[in-house]
């Protein structure tokens, strides 16, 4: 089982934070996704940041898109991960309190996990025998009829400023495709904070980040080392006042797996 430490990039060309890949083919072809994500006071997402904040225990959810299905078998895996590099080998968990907390508990899902799935009876929660991460897991699930993505509802059980917990140190959640062997087949990752006011902190970490250096624009934002240029997303928007995001992807490895980590709405 991958023990998630070199999952801390993006797959795909260039090793940008965003999926914008540079190969083609006709096999897999690129195509733009339009993703909707309405203002909610429990739920936000930072296309600068590339980063979502959301309240504890909300409902959050993200569609997945493959170009062609992956391998029978094949499954997704959530984990998360400290960002910045003093803390990168430390096993992301909640707070002592949040993890004896009955409200917050859950018969079959361990206490110590911060993330979990929501309304998924294969869900299946893992530490590493190694690295002693958690990760949680999922079977990959293909679309319904008429629909071109799959939904994946996770959740985050302890907020990013508990002391015993994550203590205000950044994170992100990595999401990684793979085979049944283990062998990985595509992997997107965003920023997480989990705070009671996600509007506030949103507007907050946006405006920090606008104000600093360039050079330090990055490490506010807690983002990890870009080692190709930037790849901006398009914006628009729509009449119902949401946020339109459209990502474009190509090819990685033999499968084109898109993560809409700019899809946090309902």
């Amino acid at each position: 089982m991958p023990n998630g430490l070199g999952a801390a990039r993006d797959a795909g060309g260039g090793g940008s934070r965003m999926p914008s890949f540079s190969t083609r083919s006709d096999r897999y072809p690129t195509t733009p996704l339009n993703a909707f994500s309405p203002s909610s006071p429990s739920l936000q997402y930072s296309r600068d940041l590339k980063k979502l904040f959301c309240q504890l225990g909300k409902t959050c959810p993200v569609l997945v898109k493959v170009g062609s299905s992956p391998p029978e078998g094949s499954f997704i895996r959530a984990m998360a991960v400290y960002m910045k590099s003093e803390h990168v080998a430390e096993v992301v968990k909640r707070c002592p309190h949040h993890e004896r907390a009955p409200e917050y508990r859950e018969d079959g899902v361990p206490a110590e996990h911060l993330i979990r799935v929501e309304g998924n009876k294969h869900a299946q929660y893992y530490s590493d025998m190694n690295t002693k991460r958690h990760s949680v897991v999922i079977p990959y699930e293909t679309p319904q009829v008429g629909s071109e993505f799959s939904t994946i509802l996770y959740s985050f059980m302890c907020n990013s400023s508990c002391m015993g917990g994550m203590n205000r140190r950044p994170i992100q959640a990595i999401l990684t495709l793979e085979s049944q062997e283990g062998k990985l087949l595509g992997r997107r990752s965003f920023g997480v904070r989990v705070c009671a006011c996600p509007g506030r902190d949103r507007r907050m970490e946006e405006e920090n980040t606008r104000k600093a250096p360039r050079g330090e624009r990055s490490k506010r934002a807690g983002a990890p080392p870009e080692n190709g240029p930037e790849k901006k997303l398009m914006a628009g928007t729509s009449k119902n006042t949401e946020d339109t995001y459209t990502l474009e992807v190509g090819q990685v490895h033999l499968h084109r797996l898109l993560w809409c980590s700019c899809l946090f709405g309902w």
